[in-house]
Parts: structure tokens; sequence; C-alpha cells
């Protein structure tokens, strides 16, 4: 990061959801795509490390997405001052009206927020810095702020902005003339040409207070729901029961006028990643690694095929042109460039198709992440269930006890404390333990890497819900 940025003091409010459908099979409605590894690092990942260094701000996201957010926050070490956690999905007029509560009770009434996406990518830093940097002194007079994305091509996927000033200024910001919703093509184009419309990409800095303001003039009923919430959230799940579902632009920031708006036209390589078609052009030019979700295919007879999968195949094309294929442990999805956006249709046809496989697939993956690690499923039978399950350095599974089946652990990678009926004993790389069904058992890593074991299950039920915690680090009961 260049050194010559200023930054000024800004509590980023980072919005977490979605349903995992335009990435599909990567992407699914338990694993949405902040957390897949698009990239070197998960996109909510790099976008919490992104915002840093404006400090510590707040993350509002599901309680059903906790445990791959705890996980996240604990394996990259970063700093968030606090996770909102929402008992269900109410779009993003809910969650910056948590946000700005909470902030309020613990007298930040008076402070900027800025409100991102935890899904989208940002290439050029520097220029973003200096677009909220330009954003700030109209937030700090009240305006309602945006950044407006110079236009890389006629899209019908964005909304967009039409402004006063046509140029990329991100020394300050220009007046708004009128919010457009997601136009038709041939629109897209016109406004392309005419140089004053930029992408909505959801980036909102303003003060506080003044969004209360504007929920208690536009959206009261909202407004005085959220506000019945206590500090601790302990009445959350009551009050979102009732709460409206609309996002922020319809509830409040179209229904501003000119002289409520501002935005600072920027070019900062955003991407909200939100096609495999739009994973394809931002993954141009990066090189093929090992660890990398893009793959080199060998291809004869054919050109410009995308392959993405975290799979070790060898890929092979032959007389086919312009596909993109992504392959997973349990699904494989081929579709044409241009044709991405399809996805979700796909996903919805697999989602109506009647057959129990489709419903799940579109939903989780043969793996699971949880705050200590992940495990992943290997063989899924009707007499027995294996897994290999990774714990992280210094984690530690909850102490539980299964009622409709036994477990034998194998370790095949490091050593641990295994602790089965308040017993403790170590469990060495090669060494077989048995867990019988209804014993309380736990693993402990207390050394300074992962470790890896192979679980084989027997008995007469093996889903995750077949679990009795007595005592766990991470809250889960």
């Amino acid at each position: 990061m260049s050194s010559n940025v200023k930054f000024a003091k800004l509590i980023p409010v980072i919005l977490s959801g979605g349903s995992g459908t335009r990435l599909w099979p990567i992407s699914r409605t338990k694993y949405p795509k902040q957390f897949c590894e698009l990239l070197n690092k998960p996109l909510q990942t790099l976008t919490i490390e992104r915002l840093q260094r404006y400090g510590k701000g707040l993350l509002v996201t599901s309680e059903k997405l906790k445990d791959m957010t705890e996980k996240d926050i604990i394996q990259n070490n970063l700093k968030i001052e606090k996770v909102l956690y929402e008992p269900c999905g109410k779009n993003t007029a809910a969650a910056v009206a948590l946000a700005c509560h909470y902030l309020a009770l613990t007298g930040r009434g008076h402070e900027l927020i800025g409100v991102f996406s935890s899904d989208a990518l940002i290439l050029k830093e520097q220029e973003f810095d200096q677009a909220l940097l330009a954003a700030m002194p109209s937030a700090q007079d009240n305006f309602v702020v945006t950044l407006g994305i110079k236009p890389r091509g006629p899209e019908t996927g964005f909304g967009y902005i039409q402004v006063k000033e046509r140029a990329v200024n991100t020394q300050k910001a220009t007046e708004v003339l009128k919010f457009h919703e997601k136009p038709t093509y041939e629109k897209a184009q016109e406004f392309l040409a005419d140089g004053h419309y930029f992408w909505n990409a959801g980036i909102f800095i303003f003060k506080v207070s003044k969004m209360i303001e504007l929920f208690k003039m536009h959206e009261p009923e909202l407004w005085n729901l959220i506000a019945e919430l206590k500090q601790d959230l302990s009445n959350i799940d009551s009050v979102y029961s009732k709460v409206k579902n609309i996002s922020l632009d319809y509830a409040i920031i179209e229904k501003l006028s000119s002289a409520e708006l501002r935005c600072v036209p920027c070019d900062i390589g955003w991407s909200d990643v939100g096609s495999w078609d739009a994973l394809v052009e931002v993954t141009e030019g990066m090189p093929f690694t090992g660890k990398s979700l893009k793959k080199q295919p060998v291809q004869i007879g054919a050109k410009a095929n995308s392959v993405f999968s975290k799979l070790n195949k060898k890929y092979c094309v032959v007389g086919c042109d312009d596909l993109i294929v992504v392959d997973t442990a349990d699904a494989l999805m081929v579709c044409k460039k241009g044709e991405s956006q399809k996805v979700k249709d796909l996903v919805e046809a697999l989602k109506h198709s009647g057959e129990v496989r489709s419903e799940k697939i579109i939903s989780e993956h043969v793996f699971e992440n949880r705050p200590w690690g992940r495990f992943e499923i290997l063989s899924d039978e009707t007499n027995f269930k294996s897994k290999i399950i990774r714990v992280e350095a210094g984690q530690q599974i909850s102490y539980q006890s299964h009622a409709k089946r036994a477990e034998h652990w194998v370790m095949v990678k490091g050593e641990a404390t295994v602790i089965l009926n308040d017993k403790e004993c170590l469990l060495k790389q090669g060494e077989h333990i048995f867990i019988p069904q209804g014993a309380k058992h736990r693993i402990l890593n207390r050394t300074g890497s992962a470790v890896e074991f192979i679980e084989v299950q027997v008995g007469s039920y093996f889903g995750e819900d077949d679990i009795i915690r007595y005592q766990d680090e991470y809250g889960r009961k």
C-alpha cells in the first residue's frame, strides 16, 4: 500500500450473506461464495484484511454462517470488533439498521461508517482508499455518499448511478442525479456512451446519526423494531421475526433527493465476482498454481476453455471452444462462456427436480468447515460413514457424545490428545482408538500444526444432529 494515502477514521461495516446460486457448484447455500477459495484467499478474508487499516469493524451475517465466520476470523487473525449474527436474513436495510443501532448504543452515533459487501473483489487498493478518503468530507457534512464504479462494458446485471460530472475523480464527490434499475442491453450501451453513468456497487459512506434519521423518516416501522433490540441482542429472534425484508437501496437510498446524495466516481478494479464469466475475467492473466482453483487444461483442436476445480485431476478438452468447466467432488457443471448467468436457473431446476440428492447438492458440499477445522465425507453408506477430519493448531472439538453411533479414529497426521469418558490419552500417527456409542469424547490439538484423523462411524444413524455437547469453547449448544 502506498504511503501517500492518508487514513481517516471510518468504521467498516461488512455485510455477509448470499444464497450461493450463481457460482454453483463451488458456492452453495451453506457455503456461499464469500467463503469459497476462488482466488488465493476467500473473498470475505480479503475484504476484512483490506479494511483493517481503518480499524476494527462490524461484521453482520447470518447465525447459520457462524461456524465458517468464526473459523475465518480465528485462522486469519482478523481484527473484528463484533460479529452481529442475524437469526434470519432480512436483506441489507435491516443489516445496516442493526449496525447503526449497535453503534448508537455504544456511544458512536457521531461516527462515520462505510458499508461494504463481503464478497466483492477490489484489485486497485490505492485508488479504493483514495475514493473513501474523498467521500468522507461529504459524509461528515451529512450527505450519504456512494462509490460509483467506472463501467467496463454495457453490463445489465448492475444498477447505475447517474452523476453530474462524467469524469472519474477520486479527489472529490459529485452530485447524484438519479439511480437507475438494471437496464436492458440497449439502455446499458446508451449509459456507457453517455459517460455520466456508473455502476452501483452498494458501497456507502455516511454518519451513523444521519442514517438513523433517514430510517426514522423513510422506514419508521423497520427502525422502531430495530430500536427495541437490547445491546446484548438477547431479544433479536423476536424482533427479527417482524422486520421487513427490503434492501437499503429500496428502503432509503432511492428515496433521497440529489441534495442528500453524493457519489465518488472511481476505477478501483471492482468486481462482484457474481458469475463464472466474471471469475474468468478476474483470473485472466493470473498464474496457474498447484493450490489454485483455476486449472490449465490440455487442449487439442480447442481454445479459450476455462477449468476450475480443487480436485487433483488432469483436465483435457478436444474439439470444444469457449467452455467453462467447474468440477467438484459431487457435481460437474459445464457451460458456454457468456451464458453463466443462467447457472441460477440451473440451480432452480435442481431444487424443483424432486430428487433428494439434487436438493442436497445445491445446499452443501461433502465437506464442512467448523471453528476448529473441517471435515470431508469420504463415504456415506447405509451401514457406515467415513470422514477425514482436520483439527487446526491449538484447536479442539467439543466434549460430546452420540446416541446412535460408535466411532473408530485412526490418526494419520501428527498427534493429539483424546479425552474419552474423562480419561486422557495421546493418539499418535498410525494409532487407533474406539469411541463406544454414548461415550463422552473429544480431541484436542495442543501442537503447533494441524492434525488429521480418519473417522469411521458405525451404527443406526449418521446425521450431524446426533450430538450432545457437554462443553464447547465456541459457544455452540
